[in-house]
This record gives structure tokens, sequence and C-alpha cells, in this order.
């Protein structure tokens, strides 16, 4: 790979870990509304590691062009992007067109580095500046779509148009409706290397958001990271600082391999916290991404080739990725639930696996043997014990089918009692309505294992099981992790039980999956430091 381009004069910055393997900027929006505040934010973007910035004049309460953008261009110590956005196309500016079409003209003049214009006026902008335009100063030719993202033939008719209107540069921004539109921004994004066409193309919202981290892999020419959570110029922005210290961004380069979580809701996942700062520690050319998935089998579709090499799956998604997958591992096709998918790199085959209750099983082992006091002997601390299982979706299946491998004795309780009835004759148990647990005490010393979301974040308050129904049993186990101690674990602990968070089956489960993603032993003591945090 050769060197980047230097586009900018941070571009040959050195990044920790080394030269940047790729020649896509980021650019932090400065959204101020005075000059006073956006000067301030262009120090800290510079601070956190930006390549230029997008000063967005749409957002300025007073403005006096000519003084401030004067201002504004000798206080930036990066390269400035000056973007004045109408409210047709988005933006907050809703005045006089020509007035604004000046403004960036005067941008220009006054020594800017890239403006950005909409496609609509393009034409005439060009048209207006022919033979005025400063050498350094890039022309950005932008169109957003915010209802939805076009097909690949109207992508490509669009940056047809965009080029012909005289773009230095191409820029569109699409929006997702499923996370499989992104692929048609990436063919655009790639294809346009060969003609050797700079292209910024973003697909806004959270399904969206791989096209803003993966646009480095695939040769965008920027990306947009906000300064702060929450403060975006478009929906979907991830931070800067999620992209250079999670996402590893200066590190991708065209054959880095992308793996992922599939789930819905995904944004709460703390699994590419965990895996990027595992891939890094190794100097593993990989990135795990979040993947909001609405339809897992129209997913894998989409995505065939071998540069998404692995993914972690889970709700509601570990059912029907067992069809999805060309060959299953025997022990995740009796629980018929998988949570961890290869992609063979020989031939492109999906390969699925059940790593969960190896996590769990172990981890609620760990806890028993800690309650009464003994060192693990030949048979599990779950041998005839009665364990409890609520839900019978995948992680249910998983723990049902780990405790009775166990020699466990096994409940399934579910809100719909046909569920749990067919899970528990599928593994030789006994099934219950969720309402009839409150009552349910046959004996002291069972096991608990909530294995729904019910106690997940937002909904905290949440739990599957009355408090004064936990005293009969031993241990409480809730495969839920955000937030680490749930309302059902904190009742648990308080009625006297021990308690096993989801955390601790996220990292047992994490561990072997780690390992099919790489071919490498996992890190298990770098795994615990890092989950220590949350």
């Amino acid at each position: 790979m050769e060197s980047p381009n230097l586009l900018v004069a941070s571009g040959s910055k050195l990044v920790s870990g080394g030269m940047r393997k790729n020649p896509t900027l980021i650019c932090v929006p400065i959204m101020g509304e005075s000059v006073d505040k956006m000067v301030v934010d262009m120090g800290k973007a510079n601070a956190s590691g930006a390549d230029l910035v997008e000063i967005r004049l749409d957002g300025l309460k007073n403005f006096n062009p000519r003084e401030n953008i004067k201002t504004l261009i000798k206080e930036s110590p990066v390269p400035t992007l000056f973007t004045y956005r109408p409210i047709w196309e988005g933006g907050q500016y809703d005045g006089d067109e020509n007035e604004r079409v000046d403004v960036l003209r005067l941008a220009m003049e006054l020594g800017a580095d890239y403006i950005d214009v909409e496609l609509q006026v393009a034409r005439e902008f060009n048209d207006s500046i022919r033979g005025k335009k400063p050498e350094k100063c890039k022309v950005i030719v932008s169109s957003h779509n915010y209802q939805y993202t076009p097909s690949m033939e109207d992508l490509s008719n669009l940056v047809a148009r965009i080029q012909a209107s005289g773009a230095d540069i191409v820029k569109f921004a699409t929006t997702a409706l499923d996370i499989t539109d992104v692929a048609r921004v990436f063919q655009i994004t790639v294809h346009s290397q060969v003609s050797h066409v700079p292209i910024i193309g973003l697909v806004m919202g959270e399904r969206g958001l791989i096209s803003r981290i993966l646009c480095a892999k695939f040769g965008g020419f920027l990306t947009f990271g906000t300064l702060e959570n929450g403060i975006v110029s478009a929906p979907g922005q991830p931070t800067i600082k999620d992209l250079l210290d999670l996402y590893n961004f200066r590190q991708m380069g065209p054959d880095t391999k992308v793996f992922g979580i599939i789930g819905k809701p995904v944004g709460h996942s703390k699994s590419p916290i965990l895996y990027n700062e595992a891939f890094k520690s190794v100097g593993f050319n990989g990135v795990f991404v979040h993947l909001l998935v609405d339809d897992i089998a129209k997913f894998f579709q989409t995505y065939s080739s071998n540069d998404f090499a692995g993914f972690s799956c889970t709700i509601p998604h570990k059912e029907a990725a067992v069809k999805c997958c060309d060959e299953v591992d025997p022990v995740a096709k009796s629980i018929g639930a998988v949570n961890c998918i290869i992609r063979r790199q020989s031939d492109g085959k999906l390969f699925g696996y059940n790593t969960d209750y190896v996590g769990a099983i172990s981890a609620i082992e760990d806890g028993l043997r800690g309650r009464l006091n003994v060192s693990g002997g030949v048979s599990s601390a779950l041998a005839g014990k009665l364990f409890v299982v609520i839900g019978a979706g995948g992680a249910g299946k998983a723990l049902a089918y780990g405790a009775k491998a166990k020699g466990a004795r096994v409940v399934i309780a579910n809100r719909t009692y046909d569920r749990a009835r067919e899970l528990a004759e599928t593994v030789g148990g006994h099934a219950l309505s969720l309402a009839d647990l409150e009552n349910f005490n046959p004996e002291d010393g069972m096991i608990l294992a909530n294995t729904t979301s019910i106690g997940m974040q937002p909904k905290v308050d949440e739990t599957p099981i009355p408090k004064h129904a936990l005293g009969h049993y031993a241990l409480v186990f809730d495969a839920v992790y955000t937030p680490k101690i749930t309302r059902l674990l904190r009742e648990a602990e308080e009625s006297g039980a021990t308690i096993v968070s989801g955390l601790e089956m996220f990292i047992g489960q994490a561990y072997e999956q780690y390992e099919r993603f790489t071919g490498l032993p996992a890190p298990k003591e770098l795994f615990q430091k890092i989950m220590a945090k949350y």
C-alpha cells in the first residue's frame, strides 16, 4: 500500500501504532452559535486528532460574513471546510439564496481549503467562479437524501450528475432504512477509486453507522466525527474519539477484516470495545462494529464477501441465524441457536457455533462453588440442582441445554406457556408460565437464570419475578449486563442469594468467539481488565 496522499496539513501525522494505513480524513463539524465558541471547538478538534473542520455557518446567531470568516480561517489550527446549509437541504439558513452563495464565494476568496455547495445550485456556482478559483480550494458538491438510499443505478447517475456539475469532490448522504442499503454506497465508493474521483458517501441513521467507520477500508475521501456525543450535524455520526480510539480508524486498510455484532437493538453492546481493544493489543488486522440488523438472511445475502469475516449474534436473531449457516456445530444445532458465525475464507461458507452456554454455565458453576466453598470436583456443582430458566429464546435454550448436560433438573418459565412447554420437552424438563413462577417453591437452594431482556436499559426498573419469590434460590443469574446489577440481581442479593451478572457470561462467551475470529488464544486478563471498567 503506497503512503497516503497528504492532502491536508496533518495528513502525515504519526498515529498511535505507526503511520496511518488509509488516506481517509476525519472532519469534525463545528456548529457553535458564536465565532468565539467555534474557535474554542476548532482547538478541541485539533487536539482530538482531526484532519479538518467543517464550519457550519448556518448555525451562527450573529453573522458578519467578511469579518467572521477571516477570523475563523486565521484561528483554525487545521484546514477548513465551509458549509452554509439552507433549510431546503436540511440546514438552518432561511434567507436570500444569492446572499448565501456570495458568502461561499467569499470564504473561497479568503482562503478556505474546501467549500460545500449543494448539487441544486452547483452548476451556476461553478460557472460563476470559472478562472477565479484559488488553486488550493476544492469544491465539494453535495446531495442529501433524508428519506432513503436510492438503487445502484440511481446512485451511479447521481454521482455522474454531481461530477458533471464541476465538483472537485463528490459528496452524497443517504438514509438507511435497512443496513443492507449501506452496501450500495460501499460499492459506489470502491468503484469511484477506479475512476479517481474523490468521493464522500455516507449513510445517515443508526443503520448507516458502518458507512462512517468502514469508509476508511473502502476508500472514502472523508468521514465526520463529532466532538461530543449527541451533538451531531447529521443523524448517526460517531464521535472522533470513538473513530480513533474504539475503531482504530487510522489502522484500517483495504485488507482489514470486518467483524461485528448482529442484533436489534444493538447500540448498547460492549462487544466492539472488547474485541477492538484485543485486536489492537496483538496487531490483528480487524475491526469490530455494531450491526443493527432487521432481517438476518437479507444481511448475509448482501454482505457476502470475505471482507465480512465473522459475527457475534444477539437478540433477536440467534435462532434465525441457524438457518443462515452452511454448517452448524452439533451443540448449537441441538440448542437451536447460534451466537457466533465464522465465514471460511477459502470458500465463503458460513459456520455457526454457540458459545453462550459455556460462558453462562461456567460462570454459574464458579458462583456456586464460591458459595459452597468447594473446589471443582469431578461432578458439576449443578448436578441434581433444580435449575429454573426464564425465557425460551436462543439464550434460554442455551442455558437449559447446558444445565441439563451438567446433570441439573430443568424448569422453563416463559410468558407464552406453549414456547416453554416446547423447550421443556426438548430438554426433558418441566414448563411453567412466567406468572406461575411467583408461587413456585418446591424446594430451597434452587438456581434461577433470566435469559430475557426484562430489566435491560432503558427499562431498568423492570424485573421478571417479584422479590418475595426469590427467597428459595441459592443463586440467581441474569444474562442482561447493561446495567451490570439489574433490579433482579439487586433484589436476589437482598434475599440472600449468590448473584452472577451477565457480564461474567459475556466475558466467558467472548473468549471462544475471539479465538474463532482470530485463530489466536484469547487475552483473558485483558478482557477482564477492559470489562472491569463497566
